[in-house]
């Protein structure tokens, strides 16, 4: 099962560096439309290849959607967290009781007897 783990990270990292290869052209980002930005006094952009704005854009998509669905869980967690201490104190219970209880059932029987 590693192997084939292995063989797609393998094959993934092979299109990551063609994909980068082949869009090393650069590109300017710019926050405004150009004509926009100079009334506003933003009109500079950083200047980057094409390969970096693409995994820039790819990591920020990657971290959105984990910290969206760490969200959208939270009321699982909550509740696994409400249910286990719920079964902590029934175990505790139960083991006082057990602790209570004589240990022979024959006796028992017989001390509830009339």
């Amino acid at each position: 099962m590693s192997f084939l783990r292995y063989l797609f990270l393998g094959a993934l990292a092979l299109c990551l560096v063609v994909l980068a290869i082949a869009n090393r052209a650069p590109v300017t980002l710019r926050l405004m439309p150009e004509g926009l930005g100079q009334q506003f006094g933003m009109g500079q952009g950083v200047t980057l290849p094409l390969f970096i704005v693409l995994f820039a854009a790819m990591a920020v998509g990657l971290m959105i959607g984990f910290v969206w669905e760490w969200l959208r869980e939270h009321k699982h967690r909550v509740e696994a967290r409400s249910e286990r201490a719920q079964k902590e104190k029934l175990e505790k219970e139960l083991a006082k009781t057990r602790a209570k209880t004589p240990q022979d059932e024959v006796l028992a029987l017989l001390d509830d007897a009339p």
